[in-house]
């Protein structure tokens, strides 16, 4: 299956976590935090630690290490989290 990563077209395999593909695919850091800009990606890998966030199909705060990939994805990194307001 394909899935896009910030613009750019990669494979991914049936089941993976987006953490999964892209650390698969080299990418360690995918979120900045708020007020620091520091890099953030994988930590803990269970969905308690917050700190993979990203954006999928334009929904933000998307847990890496639980979503599992879909055909089509549109996954980008986002900079801290997005709350609703």
């Amino acid at each position: 299956m394909r899935v896009t990563w910030d613009g750019e077209e990669i494979e991914a395999r049936e089941g993976q976590t987006v953490a999964a593909v892209l650390t698969a695919r080299g990418v360690r850091s995918w979120r900045t935090t708020r007020v620091a800009g520091r890099p953030r990606g994988l930590f803990c890998g269970i969905g308690v630690c917050f700190d993979c966030l990203v954006k999928v199909n334009g929904v933000p705060d998307v847990r890496a290490c639980q979503r599992v990939v879909a055909d089509g994805d549109d996954i980008r990194p986002q900079a801290g989290a997005e709350l609703p307001s």
